[in-house]
């Protein structure tokens, strides 16, 4: 059985040993576990899942400085970014707890019993709502070590469902991983929530495994295109097919419309330099291409990027895979027919652990033909500056993308008419468009939409961030001609949980 060891990215050195790779039979007894957990889990209710997310945020927050120092040991984020992070997912936490607490999750729908006449044949009495579709895996990922891991996002919105978790390790932060499950288990423990209700696994084989094991009844994943697709495969092709909840892969471009070029070069020009290098360009919104006039109207703009892009520090990657990725992504995409570089991030030395950010430029009409890589996500900080002549070129790039997960425009009052022809174009293939500004940071909300046509996600009509990503987890179950009193609470006729239903079409 092999080891799982924490590196240090910024050394290349190993440091403590923190798990063996789980095998067969390891990852069996924590699905078992799991699923033994489901009943008791969804007999909290409402109100006693809300309670346990936010003593989870509480055991969070109480190794906060070891989670914070642990991650930055292992993923070379920076202390300011990972509490950042770590407040953040805190805060989703309890934003899940409000969710609950709120209601209208459930979605509960009354058609009450209506006999026939003049206006119809008439109905038995019906009722609907959504419950928990069993145990879920969840797949940390490599860039968020704590919004999109142990405790994440996909586990938040999960356990809100009613679903027990079980979470497979990145195997960039195995250290970080295990110092979050322990609090989540000591919130386990303290709220008396089942044993099964969180466990977790170890290794490349274990994942596999996980994604088959009869008892997973859904998958939520973050990361490569390469590797969600094979798990996405493997969902799909059970005897018992599931829902694979995967976001892959996102250019998030910005265009800029030439009055927005000229009248706020230095504003956008230094915005998205400074969004493209967040996280080292390791943030699944990165803003990867720029689409700006060329000529005149764009001169100021393309020389701003060009300057931020300059001042920017080499940076230590997340692990040596991606970096060793990144460098032959730029090699081989600066290569390419019609590319010119463009700017170069400070040298990184004779530390070849570090890379510099890169800048290249392109003609827009390239990026429809000889350059059509570079319609393609390059992780890590890598940029393209695509200069269009006319706006035809601009629209024609909009017209072009495959699926994303956010895109942004930037524009004046003078160019609504074109930026309205853009956000057509963009509604298409695009989950969130941004006005004004630039696409990393994903706020948590009601209206929050993180998600997108494929290749951004495997299921377009879901959202991995927000209150609407707890829908990932839960199915619909009609009950007809119930008796009253064998009803769930939130479908009976007293509505004893005081929740928001609709009720023969009308909301209440």
């Amino acid at each position: 059985m092999s080891e799982v060891y924490s590196m240090d990215p910024r050394t290349g050195l190993t440091m403590e040993m923190v798990a063996e790779d789980s095998d067969a039979r390891e990852v069996a007894r924590v699905c078992a576990a799991a699923a033994e957990a489901a009943v008791g889990l969804d007999r909290m209710g409402a109100a006693g899942r809300a309670t346990l997310l936010e003593a989870v945020a509480r055991e969070l927050e109480s190794d906060g400085a070891l989670l914070v120092r642990t991650a930055d040991r292992e993923t070379a984020l920076g202390a300011e970014r990972l509490s950042g992070e770590l407040a953040r997912t805190c805060g989703q936490l309890r934003f899940f707890a409000d969710v609950l607490r709120e209601g209208s999750y459930a979605d509960a729908v009354i058609d009450r019993a209506a006999a026939a006449d003049d206006t119809g044949p008439g109905r038995p009495d019906m009722r609907r709502m959504l419950l928990p579709l069993g145990p879920v895996a969840v797949f940390g990922s490599s860039n968020f070590p704590l919004a999109f891991s142990v405790a994440g996002g996909d586990t938040a919105s999960a356990l809100a469902a009613g679903c027990p978790v079980v979470v497979k390790a990145h195997p960039s932060h195995p250290a970080t991983s295990l110092v979050a499950f322990r609090a989540v288990t000591r919130a386990v423990a303290a709220c008396g929530a089942p044993v099964g209700t969180v466990g977790i696994v170890w290794g490349f084989d274990a994942g596999r495994t996980l994604v088959l094991d009869p008892r997973i009844k859904a998958v939520g994943f973050t990361g490569s295109l390469s590797g969600g697709r094979h798990l996405h495969r493997l969902a799909t092709s059970r005897p018992e097919p599931i829902p694979f909840h995967g976001e892959l892969s996102s250019l998030n471009p910005v265009f800029v419309t030439p009055g927005a070029a000229r009248e706020r070069a230095e504003a956008v020009g230094r915005g998205f330099v400074q969004s493209f290098s967040f996280g080292h360009g390791q943030v699944c919104t990165k803003p990867g291409l720029l689409l700006v006039p060329a000529g005149a109207d764009g001169a100021a703009l393309r020389e701003e990027v060009a300057r931020a892009v300059a001042e920017l520090a080499p940076s230590w990657l997340l692990n040596d895979g991606i970096r060793s990725m990144f460098r032959q992504g730029v090699e081989r995409l600066s290569t390419l027919p019609g590319v010119r570089p463009a700017a170069a991030g400070r040298p990184a030395g004779d530390d070849e652990r570090l890379v510099g950010a890169a800048l290249v430029s392109v003609d827009a009409k390239e990026l429809l033909h000889g350059a059509a890589p570079l319609m393609e996500e390059c992780f890590g900080p890598f940029a393209v500056l695509a200069e269009y002549h006319d706006t035809t070129e601009l629209e024609e790039a909009a017209e072009a993308l495959a699926g994303q997960l956010s895109c942004a425009v930037h524009a004046t009052d003078d160019d609504h008419e074109l930026a309205g022809r853009l956000l057509d174009r963009l509604t298409r293939s695009c989950g969130r468009i941004v006005w004004n500004g630039f696409t990393t940071g994903v706020a948590v909300g009601w209206a929050t939409h993180h998600g997108g046509p494929y290749p951004a996600t495997t299921s377009p009509e879901h959202t991995s961030v927000g209150a609407a990503s707890i829908g990932r987890f839960l199915r619909p179950v009609c009950y007809q001609s119930v008796p009253d009193a064998l009803l769930p609470p939130q479908l009976r006729d007293a509505n004893p949980l005081e929740l928001p239903r609709r009720v023969d079409g009308v909301r209440c």
